[in-house]
């Protein structure tokens, strides 16, 4: 198992060290072709592959098909990381570059590594699960802090009035933590707090570990 585990990282770590400044885009794989957020999917994706990122989905269909579709119409590459289920997970065909995996978390760990940044449409425990790990791990400190994107305003509305009424109201998250994710339904919105984040950065940063011209997210160690 530890063998298995570890080639999963190294595969995933070998196939996108060349990968360049890359945006991971989460959402559900239910949602069909004609649902108005596979189009908006489809934008954003687009929209950032223009800009010269390479879009990182989860491979399988629904708003994952949706990101792939998008960045085969711009200037990045078009990955999936796809995951083996009992109940297989078809691929979509827009995915360029492929990866199978057994395990949730090295999936994420490559997710993360190579994303400037996430983009979270509607989904599912799936889509939370990555959504609140991203949160986590930089309200914490063991990830450098990259801009998520929350599409939906209506759709996470109920999730987000839970936060600020139970979450905030309890204690057990403060004010600062709603301010660690954007929220919008405009993928030019969507695309300027990605562009102008990466851009900040890349003149900011004097040391950091680069790979490609592109920042690599380093977990931080204490």
């Amino acid at each position: 198992m530890v063998f298995k585990i570890m080639g999963e990282f190294v595969e995933g770590f070998e196939t996108l060290r060349q990968i360049g400044p890359a945006i991971s885009m989460f959402g559900s794989a239910r949602m069909p072709r004609t649902h108005p957020f596979y189009k908006k999917g489809m934008k954003v994706a687009e929209l950032l592959s223009k800009e010269g990122f390479s879009i990182i989905s989860g491979g399988g269909p629904g708003l994952m098909e949706a990101a792939n579709r998008g960045a085969r119409k711009g200037k990045g590459k078009s990955v999936g990381l796809n995951i083996r289920l009992p109940r297989a997970q078809k691929e979509n065909p827009y995915a360029e570059v492929v990866l199978h995996f057994d395990y949730f978390f090295a999936r994420k760990v490559v997710f993360a590594r190579y994303a400037s940044g996430y983009i979270v449409l509607p989904g599912g425990y799936g889509t939370m699960d990555e959504f609140f790990e991203a949160l986590t791990l930089i309200q914490t400190h063991k990830m450098t802090h990259f801009p998520i994107v929350l599409m939906g305003r209506e759709y996470w509305h109920g999730m987000l009035q839970w936060l600020r009424t139970r979450g905030i109201k309890e204690g057990t998250i403060s004010h600062h933590d709603l301010e660690l994710f954007h929220l919008t339904d405009d993928p030019l919105e969507a695309v300027r707090i990605i562009v102008e984040n990466y851009k900040s950065r890349e003149r900011l940063d004097t040391g950091g570990e680069r790979e490609n011209g592109a920042k690599v997210l380093a977990m931080k160690r204490r």
